[in-house]
Order: structure tokens, then sequence, then C-alpha cells
């Protein structure tokens, strides 16, 4: 049974019990893969858990940069979080429509951000409906509230500290993709971008750390479950995917696990796979050296 934990994960139960609580801000956190045809936006509007505001991951993220939904500057996540009604003092829960997707990347953007009292909510908005849980249309009524942003920059990696940890071997690359994109015999959905994973890399995809109604596994099976990878869980970990979101799922995991030191490559394999100097390895995971 999954013990609550307003940092990193609650459940429905606990949210529940939560609701009506003056300092509590809920956020849809959606987002869909274009090939899926989902408009995360669209259904938030027609569907959402009362009182939820819509974080649009793509909107509160860098604009300057060429790559998707990169960490925005303090100054935008302020002001957007501000808009949103959401700050200092607030305990959040974030979710999204798919069970446990990019929910985690919320989670993983305010910790960035030095906000620490936010937790995902286990198994997202298809849980919360199959238990008959209540349900709106309406839009939230906000008033602004300020928000204290310190930026942690040692919980993101650019593409320079990866590359030097792939050749050190300094610390455990993680990669949450499918093991189908890991190993290079499956064509990436980002067009021009190689196949295959970064050197000295592991595969943990982000799915096997998920039970089948969309709930994280318990920690003996999450721990399991990065050991059977080869992931030495005392060194220092990066966790990376494709464009920085289902990564989130691994840091969150750790985070459960106990394990403090671990960072998140942003731009992930859609930075990396783009530029052909830097080295691609293909091939299933390697399980240890």
């Amino acid at each position: 049974m999954l013990q609550d934990d307003p940092k990193t994960l609650v459940s429905t139960e606990w949210l529940a019990r939560h609701i009506a609580d003056p300092d509590l801000r809920i956020l849809d956190g959606s987002l869909h893969m274009a090939a899926t045809g989902r408009d995360a936006r669209a259904e938030y509007d027609a569907n959402h858990i009362p009182g939820a505001r819509f974080f649009d991951i793509d909107d509160v993220s860098d604009a300057r940069s060429e790559l998707p939904h990169m960490a925005p500057p303090i100054e935008k996540f302020m002001s957007r979080l501000r808009a949103m009604g959401v700050g200092d003092g607030h305990q959040v829960v974030v979710y999204d429509q798919t069970g446990l997707f990019s929910a985690a990347r919320v989670w993983w953007l305010f910790r960035l951000m030095g906000q620490d009292n936010i937790a995902v909510l286990d198994g997202g908005l298809p849980k919360w409906m199959a238990e008959g849980r209540e349900t709106e249309d309406m839009p939230p009524m906000v008033r602004d509230r300020h928000m204290t942003v310190r930026r942690q920059a040692h919980l993101v990696r650019d593409v320079t500290q990866v590359s030097s940890a792939s050749k050190l071997r300094d610390a455990e690359i993680v990669d949450a993709r499918s093991p189908g994109r890991f190993a290079g015999d499956e064509v990436e959905p980002r067009e021009g971008l190689r196949s295959g994973h970064i050197p000295n890399s592991k595969n943990v995809h982000y799915a096997s750390l998920l039970s089948e109604d969309g709930t994280m596994k318990d920690l003996d099976a999450l721990r399991a479950t990065f050991n059977a990878a080869g992931v030495d869980l005392s060194k220092p970990i990066i966790t990376t995917c494709g464009s920085g979101v289902t990564a989130a799922v691994l840091s969150l995991a750790l985070e459960r696990l106990g394990v403090r030191d671990h960072a998140l490559y942003d731009g992930s394999w859609t930075e990396w796979g783009q530029f052909d100097t830097l080295p691609v390895e293909t091939g299933p995971a390697r399980t240890g050296d």
C-alpha cells in the first residue's frame, strides 16, 4: 500500500481527504505525444479534478530554445505560476490524464525551482475517475500568490556534463525510453534523430516502474527494477529520455527510494540524437560492466 508523501507521491484517497484544504492547489500537468492525437488542454477543459488548474508544459518552458519544453527561466516560471494562483505556502498535487506520465515532469520543474511541497497523484485522473470520484468542467477561481524561486542547478544536467559522465563513467546515465528505442531497433518519433543511446547508459523504461493500473510500484519492486538494469544506486545518477518528460518518472522513483544524488538531462535524446559529433551506441541494454 502506498505510503503518502506530500513531497513525492500521494494516493487518490489522500487527495480526496485534503481536497478542501485552503492551501491545497491541484494542477493538471498533462502532455500528450503528437502520435496520440490527443489535446491535453481540450480534455482538461471538458473534465478535470475539482479546482485543478491546467499547467501547460510546452508554455511553461524556455521559448529561446529550439528543443521542446526545456526548463524555463525562473522569472517566467514565477509569472506563470502566479497567474495560476500557485505560490509560497501552498501544497501542490499534480496529476495527468494518462496515469503517471507527464505529471512527474511538473514535479521535477517545481523542485528545480526550489519548491518541494509538491506531490504527484498516483494513478492520475484515470484512477480518480475509476473510483467514481467527482470531476468538473468549470475553470477555478484564481487569486495571485507570490512564489519565491531558488533554482537548484544540481538537479539538471546539460549535454557537456552528460558527455563527460558518459566518458568518465563517474555517474550512471539511465534512459527511460522503450527498449526498442534504446537499442536503436525503433525509429525515433521525432524526425531527423539518430537511433540508439548514449554510450555507457542503462535502460529502465519508465513503464517498468508502474503497475497495471498506472500507479507506481512499491519500493522493493522499484529497487529491483533498477538493480535488474545494472544501475548502481550508490553512484550519482543522470536520468534521460526522449525530451525530458519520462526521465522525470525515473527521478520521482529514485526520490521515493531515498536516492538523493540524481539530476535530469533536460535536452535528452532530442538534443543528443541530432548532433553527429556525439557518439551513439546501438544494441540492447547491458546490465553490468
